[in-house]
């Protein structure tokens, strides 16, 4: 895939668990391209998550290759990792992972603290604008045990886009919610997938929320079984 901004080849990625190799990923290659919408899908234990955390700098391959955003993360020091993860990435959890002492508007604003470089005032019009866009610039100053569910995974998503990353990663990001609020997630996701040409990869064993994928690519004991529409 030439345009891919994620790539993996061959990866296998294994686990210690006392004496014992634990084999999560078994040779998996995959490629991602800008702009797609792809569901990484599987029972539990399948290697879903250990596939987002190599996608996310925040695992390494015991072998193989992953190459995010034409960088390979083998090659890269801790600080690059961690500047790839700042600058290119966008996370969003099953269980929001917001700093519950901060509101709506602190958890947006907090990766671009982080990030450095914008002017305050930049950084006010742009967690205005995210707030916006997930619709709640009325709750700014709610604190996530003041927001519903799906109000906190809206502040995630929010959090999630403020640096404008090329790839935003969803680990069951509707795992937490009922249907009818799962379903709004999505085409939230689904809505600026498509306006802001963003490349989502998010897991899910949830067929609904399989059904918004431009392709589904089934892990099955670490391995890919098929991938397709």
């Amino acid at each position: 895939m030439n345009n891919a901004v994620v790539a993996l080849d061959g990866v296998f990625k294994e686990y210690k668990l006392g004496t014992t190799l634990v084999p999560a990923l078994q040779g998996v290659s995959l490629g991602v391209g800008a702009g797609e919408f792809v569901s990484i899908a599987g029972p539990s234990g399948s290697g879903k998550t250990t596939l987002l955390n190599l996608i996310g700098c925040v695992d390494t391959p015991t072998r193989g290759k992953v190459v995010v955003d034409g960088q390979d993360t083998n090659s890269l020091s801790e600080r690059a990792l961690t500047r790839l993860r700042l600058h290119r990435l966008g996370f969003i959890f099953q269980s929001f992972n917001l700093i519950g002492v901060l509101d709506a508007y602190q958890n947006v604003e907090f990766p671009l603290l982080l990030q450095g470089g914008l002017s305050r005032k930049e950084r006010h019009d742009r967690v205005a604008e995210f707030l916006d866009k997930v619709g709640l610039s009325q709750h700014s100053r709610h604190r996530p045990n003041e927001l519903s569910g799906g109000q906190r995974q809206r502040v995630a998503i929010a959090r999630a886009l403020v640096t404008r990353p090329r790839i935003v990663l969803a680990d069951e990001p509707t795992a937490n919610l009922d249907s009818k609020t799962g379903s709004q997630i999505v085409d939230l996701m689904k809505s600026i997938n498509e306006r802001e040409n963003t490349t989502f990869v998010f897991s899910t064993h949830d067929k609904r929320v399989m059904g918004y994928a431009h392709r589904v690519v089934y892990l099955e004991d670490g391995r890919i079984k098929e991938a397709g529409q």
